[in-house]
């Protein structure tokens, strides 16, 4: 199973005081990219997530949040008071009262008044002091955030793979189409040729054996039959590829631009309409494709 770079996963393990929560979210990148938010008091532990995380992923970018709180959910919440605020507002109270002292307003700054103003008085999540949280603890809820952030990437990689599927079997008929007009551009090809050098020749006659030649080396510079044969292979590798499953990303990019390569060569050497159109319709498949494998791991 083919498996994408997009995916969520949430997990929660709930002791006797503590409360671990991993949230982890990945989008596409070229690499892997970890980006790792852990409390302080779990920073020894870092590296040890990092790879855990690396053994699960091979490429995307991986923001993983770490929380630790207190089953208490009234132990983990502390005042903090900003005394600093606290005296703004009265200098700027006070200011004010003087400037327009002559209106006859009257009132005086109080604590009561004081304890209302935003900022002065708020509520802070506390993190649990002398908190320890062993590693089998954080293994376990970050392995269970990253089951289901693999099991999502691998439901989106489903259906992305299942698309690249029909992609490619549009992509084999286009190239049984090109397969089988090279030899009616051979015919067509040839037949220009008798008329091109009858109009030039006119009443002397065309000799015969020198339109052969002639079309000989234009079918030659033209032919595409080992083009084909390319294309084949790398679509019956692409094929294999995609039954093999897991992080295909890369392998399925470095494919398409393969087939890419051939696509254009066929359409440089195509001097037939139906031909070109079909290189063409080839073209369009592969940057579908490619739009695709983009978001594969």
């Amino acid at each position: 199973m083919v498996r994408s770079m997009t995916g969520f996963g949430r997990a929660e393990l709930r002791g006797d005081t503590l409360v671990v929560t991993v949230e982890a979210r990945s989008v596409n990148h070229r690499h892997l990219d970890v980006a790792l938010r852990v409390p302080r008091a779990l920073a020894a532990l870092e590296l040890d997530a990092r790879r855990a995380i690396a053994a699960r992923l091979e490429r995307g970018r991986v923001d993983v949040a770490v929380q630790v709180a207190a089953v208490n959910e009234q132990a983990s919440q502390r005042i903090v008071t900003d005394t600093a605020l606290a005296r703004e507002y009265v200098a700027r109270a006070r200011a004010l009262a003087a400037e327009v002292a002559d209106l006859g307003v009257t009132g005086g700054v109080t604590l009561e008044w004081l304890l209302h103003r935003p900022g002065v008085v708020r509520t802070e999540e506390a993190e649990p002091a002398d908190v320890v949280v062993p590693w089998a603890v954080l293994e376990q809820a970050l392995r269970r955030a990253l089951d289901e952030l693999v099991a999502r990437r691998e439901a989106e990689g489903e259906r992305l793979g299942q698309e690249l599927r029909s992609l490619h079997a549009e992509l084999a008929a286009t190239v049984d189409i090109m397969a089988g007009r090279a030899p009616a551009a051979v015919a067509r090809r040839e037949q220009r040729l008798r008329e091109r050098l009858q109009a030039l020749l006119g009443a002397a006659g065309v000799d015969e054996g020198r339109i052969v030649t002639e079309a000989a080396i234009w079918a030659d510079k033209a032919d595409i039959t080992e083009e084909l044969a390319r294309l084949r292979a790398h679509l019956a590798e692409l094929a294999l590829v995609l039954d093999k499953g897991g992080a295909v990303g890369r392998p399925l990019d470095f494919l398409l631009q393969e087939l890419g390569r051939e696509v254009n060569t066929v359409a440089s050497k195509a001097d037939d309409l139906e031909l070109s159109q079909a290189a063409l319709a080839g073209k369009g498949v592969l940057e579908k494709m490619r739009e695709q494998v983009q978001n594969l791991e």
